[in-house]
């Protein structure tokens, strides 16, 4: 009895002492055992002394039933201890810690808080769901990403942070994972925080198994990745916009190498046909289908200066221009051609508007918008053309691009048409972006206007109502001492007569260059031809010359190289340049330098007359 006492109280005051006389269920059930067997010998040497000497046994008789009781107890307390036996692991030394073994548990202890402690503070956010998603867990990452307590949160299911399409992808997900026993699933998926704020999140989505690999719960780890996906956008826009820039420069090279050729055949057209509607006079049917081919060729132009503006490829000669006298040059223009079912209404300023700018843009820009809108109004309506002076502070909203405080030149170009919603006025600065039907449009007149404005140093502002209309105002910088104002691009009046003047014409398309000949020769010049630039070297040395007229660009020798040797012995020979592409040769950048005279291809008769006239000496004076 004593032996079996001293075992059970040299297991339960080890265990007492270390606090585990509820969490050692084994070495409790072996006290146990010899606790009760201790009482049982207790209650036999009871009986022994009980009946020593006694000639009955009526002591034992009564005795023995509460033995064998006790024993039924032991049994029991045996039993209790082999059920604890079988579902703990094989024992290996002692059924209670030791200081060593202590040691080891406050270790683990340590270890299991500073877990805990990473799981709480990281910023990930970890959480714990049952199987069917409700939140078992919430660590302090997650209470920062989604703005839930863990009061507030424990107890609730998951789909609270997902709407329904992510509630069943969650659902689908948990399925995976605890039916077709996926190890993990990891995604990117958007989530919402408890103020409704949308986070874009990785998830990383597992299960929890026991000993025998059954689910028991799922673990989510959520990470952040907003400022990741933003910053990938960020990217994906820059690369986009530098393929953009280089589809463009690509662009240019192309259309510049097509414009130089295609400028020429449609100086050939538009000039012929101007020839032979001269020769046509009377006969009305054919002046009707010449109309035709030059109505034809002058699309063909516009279309190519579109490209070349847009492109940035053409050569541009900003000069002072009146807006006032742009205005009704473009009215006269349009007045012809818009149709009688427009009212066509200008408003010019009361005091002169000049802006310093190229006129053929300025005309080029007017005229887009007022083609858009006569489009936007099939049955008819009213437009009008306004020039003035704004006043701007700096704050306006839907300035493309915005411009600093200050007082600007301003153009209003309005219609009653049929308008643009919101989303369409977003994107009609877009290169080739058009709402006009396949065949009817290009995409390329809205993103030309804006690049002449932007290049001009102005802006943009558009307001469009559906039903109601459109109005663009255009924004450029005032010239507030201007020199000579120019109206426009070509000039209407008739230009001054050659007298007997000798002009070398250098070009090496040869129909071009007799067309140019013809109309020189027709207007009193005397005109020499040369097809490249070694054949007018040696023109020029075997004869007097008044001025040099030559394209920029032909094989071997440029026309600005071929200027340049004329020029080291004869430094005084007016050089009027022509070229549909210029290509950089006649600036330091695509704005034509001051001292250049230059006309761009396609040109009439009479704009290349004018021209000529401002560069050739007035009379006879040769230069030899």
């Amino acid at each position: 009895m004593i032996t079996y006492a001293a075992i059970a109280v040299a297991i339960a005051v080890p265990l007492a002492r270390a606090g585990q006389l509820r969490a050692n269920r084994l070495a409790v059930a072996t006290a146990l055992i010899f606790l009760t067997s201790a009482i049982g010998h207790g209650l036999h040497a009871y009986l022994a002394l009980a009946n020593l000497g006694q000639a009955d046994h009526s002591v034992a008789i009564g005795w023995l039933w509460v033995l064998a009781w006790w024993n039924v107890a032991t049994a029991a307390v045996g039993v209790y201890y082999w059920t604890v036996r079988r579902r703990q692991a094989p024992l290996r030394g002692s059924i209670y810690t030791g200081p060593h073994q202590q040691r080891l548990l406050d270790e683990a202890d340590a270890h299991r808080a500073t877990l805990e402690a990473v799981v709480e503070h990281t910023d990930d956010a970890i959480i714990g769901l049952t199987l069917e998603g409700v939140v078992t867990a919430w660590n302090g990452g997650a209470e920062r990403l989604f703005g839930y307590t863990a009061a507030e949160i424990i107890g609730r299911s998951v789909a609270v942070l997902a709407d329904e399409e992510g509630a069943a992808e969650q659902r689908d997900i948990r399925r995976r994972i605890i039916d077709q026993r996926e190890r993990g699933v990891t995604y990117e998926t958007r989530r919402f925080a408890k103020d409704g704020t949308p986070i874009e999140a990785s998830l990383s989505v597992g299960a929890i198994r026991d000993r025998k690999g059954r689910p028991t719960g799922i673990s989510v780890v959520a990470r952040d990745i907003t400022s990741v996906k933003e910053a990938a956008e960020r990217r994906r826009a820059v690369e986009e916009r530098t393929h953009q820039a280089q589809r463009m420069e690509s662009l240019g090279k192309l259309a510049g190498g097509v414009a130089h050729d295609f400028n020429n055949i449609l100086a050939i057209i538009v000039n012929y046909t101007d020839f032979a509607t001269e020769e046509a006079a009377g006969n009305e049917a054919l002046e009707t289908d010449l109309k035709h081919v030059r109505s034809a060729a002058d699309r063909a132009i516009n279309l190519t200066r579109q490209l070349l503006t847009f492109t940035r490829g053409d050569t541009i000669q900003p000069r002072d221009v009146n807006l006032n006298a742009a205005l009704a040059e473009v009215q006269a223009m349009l007045a012809r051609t818009i149709g009688e079912h427009i009212n066509l209404i200008t408003v010019p300023s009361a005091e002169p508007v000049v802006v310093h700018a190229d006129p053929g843009q300025i005309q080029q820009v007017l005229l887009n918008l007022a083609i858009n809108a006569r489009d936007a109004m099939p049955d008819g309506g009213t437009l009008v053309l306004e020039a003035n002076a704004a006043a701007i502070d700096g704050d306006e909203l839907d300035m493309q691009p915005s411009l600093p405080a200050g007082t600007y030149a301003r153009l209003l170009v309005s219609d009653t048409g049929e308008g643009m919603t919101a989303d369409v006025a977003a994107h009609i600065f877009e290169p080739f972006y058009t709402t006009k039907p396949r065949g009817k449009g290009t995409g390329l007149g809205l993103s030309t206007v804006y690049g002449i404005v932007s290049e001009a140093g102005g802006s943009l502002n558009v307001y469009s109502e559906p039903g109601v209309g459109t109005t663009f105002r255009i924004y450029l910088p005032m010239v507030t001492v201007p020199g000579t104002a120019t109206p426009g691009a070509s000039r209407q009046d008739d230009p001054p007569p050659g007298s007997g003047q000798t002009v070398l014409v250098v070009e090496d398309e040869p129909a071009l260059a007799r067309v140019v000949t013809r109309i020189l020769a027709g207007a009193g010049y005397h005109v020499l031809t040369a097809t490249d630039g070694r054949q007018a070297l040696t023109l020029f040395r075997q004869h007097d010359c008044d001025a040099l007229l030559t394209d920029v660009i032909m094989p071997e020798m440029s026309g600005r190289r071929l200027a340049e040797i004329i020029h080291d012995t004869h430094p005084d020979l007016p050089v009027l340049y022509m070229s549909g592409y210029s290509n950089g040769l006649l600036g330091t950048t695509h704005v034509l330098d001051g001292d250049i005279a230059f006309i761009e291809k396609p040109f009439t008769a009479n704009d290349l007359l004018h021209k000529i006239a401002e560069v050739v000496p007035t009379a006879v004076r040769h230069s030899r």
